[in-house]
């Protein structure tokens, strides 16, 4: 355990960096080298509680930095100047959009440079575009620095680090590459390690809100209640579970929340996705006369094409500090109200009543048992995920790419202690890659371990990164699902037959995964085409692979997918083509 209020060796400011860093929990930052950076680079790696991840490309070093904030809490990306920084900024878009605290660093032109009409390379060939990088950031963090001077450096990094943390989203910090390695006075004292004065209710608003969402609850017959996946931005997922029981409501999640709460509650019913919820949860999500949903996002992907039939004089919203009961009549909105305060309170002043969830229950059957498959058939979508199910237990983070992946694993059931992630707003194809890179470095320590299910699609955006995994010694499970193309692009809208860009070239999965070993890492690497060849792959991952990254690549036919593709499909592409409306 580190004493950080021990007198220190006098630090550069990338040792300082690095310190902070370290002290809000960042153990591995991710990033590529380049020459506005590589000083940075010394001095942070000097650091004794922090250490680099060098990946092949910016890009993955930003969807590696976002998934170890899934697993740790907050991540970090280091590249250098725009070259790098409009690389890396999808993936901090990406973050922006889930709520994650990612610190994206850059290392920028000389001080005397950045802000002259000096012209330099890594820019655009344009006098005066030495913000450009910081332009384009602005619209991707919630807040930006540039360092160009080591009196206030201190001050602007404390800064950048406290919005990310205080609002749950990436930040910007810019080094300029002659001071990385300069000394200043302030960067030796040793503060006491963050501590963020969280937002706090306003005990007036939140009495009201609690006071109305009762009294508007007591009167209905068979109320339920619904997670989201804001629930983790407000920390909430405890006080949830608290009031369902107290309440006694059936409870569901949308799709963004699931793996939040537990699965083997007695009143969880599964997932509300409209209508390709779980069994029997849209009629009674839909048929209640009242609905709680709480850190709900009603996008058009958690609607399945705005096609919800939900009325807003039936709902309370409760976002992560604010709640608006019957859509806001009369007045019935309340800001300044955190979460799970608002959720503790009403715990404590809520009505029990089981009527849904005795509805629930008359109305469930079990989930029917997949048959295994006659001996040598093709290896079938629903025999591929009846078998990762096996795979889950209490240290798994299940990690699936955007694409059929999300609709199967949406229907597996996760014991506790299982995380779930999936890019559920941003949708970046090939997200997934970075961020098993980046979660299996982040949940080492705790001992868990990535099972991630990417389609063939995917994989080829960002497949360079799994020689990292190997660098690092990461043992994740990839389940590869090769089925020739994009298949959630082809049930939203299918190409031409005579050149259909849904269609890929097709890869040597198992090779390219040995090639990359180059005989250096541990690696387990076949190719499944029945369900028997599954079952033994999966057999020799769990054992005697468990410490070697495993690739599974799966065979199957285009045009397997789950009946939820299929039906959210048809939906999205009808809201995408709705024609334009009349001036």
């Amino acid at each position: 355990m580190c004493d950080w209020n021990q007198p220190t060796e006098p630090r550069t400011l990338g040792q300082h960096l690095a310190h902070r860093l370290s002290q809000i929990g960042v153990k591995h930052f991710f990033g590529v080298p380049g020459d506005y950076n590589l000083q940075l680079l010394d001095e942070l790696v000097k650091d004794k509680f922090t250490e680099g991840r060098w990946t092949c490309n910016e890009l993955n070093a930003g969807y590696a930095a976002d998934g170890y904030a899934r697993a740790t809490g907050v991540g970090a990306v280091v590249v250098t100047y725009t070259v790098g920084g409009l690389s890396v900024i999808n993936a901090v878009a990406g973050a922006y959009a889930e709520n994650l605290p990612v610190i994206c660093i850059t290392g920028a032109p000389n001080s005397n440079d950045i802000y002259s009409n000096h012209l330099v390379h890594h820019t655009i060939a344009r006098k005066g575009s030495m913000e450009q990088e910081l332009h384009c950031m602005r619209q991707v963090t919630c807040d930006q620095v540039i360092i160009s001077q080591l009196s206030d450096a201190h001050e602007q990094i404390d800064h950048a680090i406290s919005a990310a943390l205080h609002n749950s989203k990436p930040v910007y910090i810019a080094v300029c590459a002659n001071l990385a390695a300069l000394h200043h006075p302030s960067f030796d004292a040793s503060p006491v390690p963050y501590s963020i004065t969280p937002k706090r209710s306003n005990p007036a608003s939140l009495e009201q809100a609690v006071r109305c969402a009762a009294a508007f609850l007591a009167g209905k017959q068979k109320p339920v209640a619904v997670g989201g996946g804001l629930l983790r931005l407000a920390g909430a997922e405890e006080e949830f579970v608290r009031l369902v029981e107290a309440a006694q409501y059936p409870f569901a999640v949308m799709a963004a929340g699931k793996g939040l709460v537990p699965e083997d509650h007695p009143q969880w019913m599964g997932t509300y996705w409209g209508q390709i919820s779980s069994p029997f949860v849209a009629e009674v999500v839909e048929s209640a006369d009242a609905a709680l949903f709480v850190g709900a996002q009603f996008n058009d992907y958690a609607t399945a094409g705005n096609s919800l039939n939900l009325q807003q004089s039936r709902m309370i919203k409760v976002e992560p500090y604010r709640v608006v009961i019957a859509g806001g009549k009369g007045g019935q909105v309340f800001g300044c109200v955190r979460m799970d305060d608002f959720l503790c309170g009403l715990a404590e002043a809520i009505t029990p009543n089981d009527t849904a969830h005795q509805i629930f229950k008359r109305l469930w059957v079990p989930t029917p048992v997949v048959e295994p498959s006659e001996e040598g058939s093709p290896l079938r979508t629903k025999h591929l995920f009846a078998h990762v199910q096996t795979l889950l237990d209490d240290k798994t983070i299940l990690i699936a790419e955007t694409g059929d992946s999300i609709f199967n694993c949406q229907k597996l059931k996760l014991p506790r202690g299982c995380t779930y992630e999936w890019s559920q707003q941003y949708g970046s194809i090939g997200w997934s890659v970075g961020a098993v890179l980046g979660a299996a470095i982040g949940g080492q320590k705790d001992g868990r371990r990535v099972v991630a299910c990417i389609g063939d699609g995917s994989f080829q955006v960002t497949a360079q990164d799994v020689s990292t995994m190997m660098r690092y010694g990461q043992n994740p499970i990839i389940i590869l699902v090769n089925n020739g193309g994009y298949t959630i692009e082809v049930e939203i809208h299918d190409g031409p037959a005579d050149n259909n860009y849904n269609i890929i070239k097709n890869w040597d999965y198992v090779a390219l995964f040995k090639a990359m070993q180059n005989k250096e890492g541990q690696l387990f690497a076949t190719r499944a085409k029945t369900e028997k060849d599954l079952e033994d792959a999966i057999e020799f991952a769990k054992n005697e692979a468990a410490d070697s990254l495993c690739l599974i690549e799966c065979i199957v036919h285009r045009d397997d997918c789950s009946s939820e593709l299929l039906e959210w499909g048809g939906r999205v592409a009808a809201a995408n083509s709705r024609p334009p409306q009349s001036d």
